[in-house]
């Protein structure tokens, strides 16, 4: 299933891609083969398929049903808890992946294999000759590519359970893997690895100045982490700045593999250096500063696709023109698909999905005044009613969710992401990628759906009641014009017992409702705000009596119907903002930082 290429060779690579898209029909047949063989014995599998030694797909469709993450949920955290792989994979589960999804207010697990590390690397290495093919002379210069690890914890069976760029970060794939002259990076493998992310972010941009020279293209996984070290720069040029004049390291780098390896690089003094960056980092306006900073850039290489599309202005205000280049489309289930067309914009971006990475099936999806619902109707039928279509059988234009059979031990597994076909590469289709299932409010690897806000909503309101203080409507928005972002609730309120004015209610109780809502949020939405301080604080917006109705008159403008009309619990059209924003009469922001801690709790017998 995963062919051998010099990641070097840019031809072989090539051809590699386009070998697995003109065959996607046959080598989907042989993926499938492979995982219902090899796993035929498994608990889970025997428990749809039982008596068959070698099920074929038609049997594995018409047996074995779609699953949400609670359907395995209670097999996976067996094997947390220390029960053998084989409940649900031949291969043995190395470590579990949480996902920036949720089950129960913590993140999911997702089981993975040693040979899924080398799935991985095979992926990232047919990314190169993609990039090289639009992009010349990649091979002369180096990456500042921003890469962080978050944090893990080793449940009772003794795997660890981490992010999925965490696991492949502190891999032997990465750490030890063989020189590619395409992907040289200014970080120091060291300070990627640096558990406190502070330090982390400081080492890595301060080599990336350093090396400015060098530095041919920039990045990080999602655009939001990026922009997050944009705002770190800003406020640490200066600091930065003495580092190089002086050639030392600030005495708070205390990580001793951080000191040592960003010592490597400040081994003198280069005042001309930091009287540059002084002058660039300077300017009071820093428009088009990447571009100043590293002049020699082509490009911008983070995730610009779904949620992560609202950054777009604010990237290009700090770009200075290059193009925002999204490469990869992946999560903790699997790796999926590659932008074949990189320097696409990033509203036309769309994922050609490896045919031998996983077994794809597609939930068809209607649309249906705007919005997007299931073909069985508009509940959700139980998960063994859902017909699917094979990846080579999805139809251009039509809309679908992702369904995935993996190698590590997932069988017909709803990942959750709505795309829409926009093409094909030989026989493999292309997709857009459209929205998160259910997710309303998202600034970094959160993902809030409607029933989460609703339920924080619900405790925090209760704050008021004493009061005689009632909310009668609510929204909400995240709000990505400052770094962090941060989400903001429209909230309109009613007094059953006499008060008019806003004054008398207490700034600190809305304060402490601010705190409620966000102490309520799950687990990824704390660990953001508290850990990784990617989110800002939550803020509440009071509006006057009667903004609501102004809202809905403005999307029955829009062509919502009358009849049909629900307050959206999430908007984000500017104009729909702006309506509210102007009938606000109150604004209030948590004062607190959400209480997170890794989530062992959730093993406890």
């Amino acid at each position: 299933m995963l062919p051998s290429f010099d990641p070097n060779d840019d031809e072989g690579g090539l051809k590699l891609l386009e070998d697995l898209t003109q065959n996607a029909r046959q080598i989907q047949e042989q993926v499938i083969e492979k995982i219902l063989t090899q796993n035929a014995n498994t608990e889970y599998l025997k428990s749809f398929i039982n008596g068959c030694h070698s099920p074929d797909v038609h049997l594995f469709k018409n047996t074995v049903p779609v699953v949400n993450y609670e359907d395995i949920k209670p097999y996976i955290e067996r094997i947390a808890n220390g029960e053998p792989s084989n409940i649900i994979s031949a291969q043995p589960i190395t470590e579990l992946l949480t996902s920036s999804g949720t089950s129960g207010g913590h993140p999911k697990m997702m089981p993975s294999t040693a040979e899924d590390l080398d799935r991985k690397t095979f992926f990232y290495n047919l990314l190169v000759p993609v990039m090289n093919k639009y992009v010349d002379g990649l091979e002369q210069g180096k990456g500042m590519y921003l890469l962080f690890i978050k944090p893990e914890i080793s449940t009772p069976s003794g795997l660890m359970a981490r992010p999925v760029l965490t696991s492949y970060y502190k891999s032997k794939n990465f750490r030890n893997r063989p020189f590619n002259r395409y992907n040289v990076y200014t970080s120091p493998d060291e300070t990627i690895l640096c558990a406190d992310s502070r330090q982390s972010m400081y080492c890595q941009l301060l080599c990336g100045l350093v090396q400015r020279d060098d530095v041919l293209r920039v990045g990080a996984v999602f655009a939001s982490a990026f922009l997050r070290a944009i705002k770190f720069l800003e406020d640490h040029w200066k600091e930065m700045s003495d580092n190089i004049r002086h050639g030392y390291v600030s005495d708070w780098i205390t990580d001793p593999n951080c000191r040592a390896s960003v010592s490597l690089l400040l081994t003198k003094p280069n005042a001309a250096l930091a009287d540059l960056i002084d002058a660039m980092c300077g300017e009071k306006l820093w428009e088009g500063i990447i571009k100043k900073i590293w002049p020699k850039t082509k490009y911008i290489e983070v995730i610009v696709t779904g949620s992560m599309a609202q950054y777009i202005p604010t990237l290009e205000f700090y770009s200075g023109g290059l193009p925002l280049v999204s490469t990869m489309y992946a999560s903790s289930e699997c790796y999926f698909g590659i932008n074949f067309n990189p320097l696409s914009k990033p509203s036309d971006v769309s994922y050609t999905l490896l045919p031998n990475m996983a077994f794809f099936e597609f939930l068809p999806v209607e649309k249906n005044n705007g919005e997007l619902s299931h073909c069985n109707g508009g509940s959700v039928p139980p998960a063994d009613e859902f017909e699917t279509v094979d990846l080579v059988d999805v139809k251009l234009g039509h809309y679908y969710e992702l369904v995935v059979t993996t190698f590590t031990g997932l069988y017909r597994y709803r990942v959750g992401d709505i795309l829409m076909v926009t093409g094909f590469h030989n026989s493999a289709p292309q997709f857009r990628f459209v929205h998160r299932r259910n997710v309303v409010l998202s600034i970094d690897t959160d993902k809030t759906n409607e029933d989460d806000l609703l339920n924080a909503i619900t405790k925090a309101k209760l704050l008021l009641e004493p009061l005689g203080v009632l909310l009668t409507e609510y929204t909400s928005y995240a709000d990505t014009g400052s770094i962090p972002g941060h989400y903001v609730l429209f909230w309109e309120l009613k007094n059953r017992g006499g008060c008019e004015s806003l004054g008398e209610l207490e700034s600190s109780l809305m304060e402490e409702c601010c705190s409620s809502v966000e102490q309520s949020l799950d687990s990824v939405y704390r660990r953001c705000r508290s850990k990784d301080k990617s989110i800002g604080p939550l803020e509440i917006r009071v509006v006057k009596h009667g903004a609501f109705d102004a809202l809905m008159d403005f999307c029955v403008s829009q062509g919502s119907s009358v009849n049909q009309y629900k307050t959206p619990r999430c908007i984000k059209s500017e104009e729909a903002i702006r309506i509210l924003d102007s009938r606000a009469v109150g604004r209030f922001f948590s004062r607190k930082t959400p209480f997170w801690e890794p989530f062992r709790a959730q093993y406890s017998q």
